[in-house]
């Protein structure tokens, strides 16, 4: 049985320049899943860089009030909310809010860093 507890993931800073803590790639845990999973920060006033993946991704709002930035579409996000981040298509997020802005990314194939592109 595989468990990883959030804090006892490294945080390092993302290509896209948020705090993110690995909980599960198919590269370097002993887990069958054909996706990867993060946890990503981002502080009250700030944003992430402009980027696009190779990948298809998926956010999952835990905590806070964003800005999604997807191609030429902007929507609000809220804790609860999924969005949907097709492959190749210019993104980023900012924090709106008062507090951490938290979100879970789950990228599928895998994420790469070769794959990981900032505009």
């Amino acid at each position: 049985m595989l468990i990883k507890h959030e804090k006892d993931c490294k945080e390092i800073i993302a290509n896209d320049g948020c705090r993110l803590r690995e909980l599960l790639h198919p590269e370097r845990d002993a887990a069958d899943i054909s996706y990867s999973l993060a946890i990503a920060y981002v502080d009250p006033g700030k944003s992430t860089y402009p980027h696009y993946l190779r990948q298809t991704e998926v956010y999952f709002i835990l905590q806070g009030i964003g800005r999604m930035h997807l191609g030429d579409e902007t929507q609000e996000v809220h804790e609860d909310d999924a969005i949907v981040i097709p492959k190749e298509k210019e993104q980023w997020i900012e924090n709106i809010g008062q507090n951490v802005l938290v979100f879970a990314a789950i990228v599928n194939p895998p994420w790469r860093a070769e794959d990981d592109v900032r505009v």
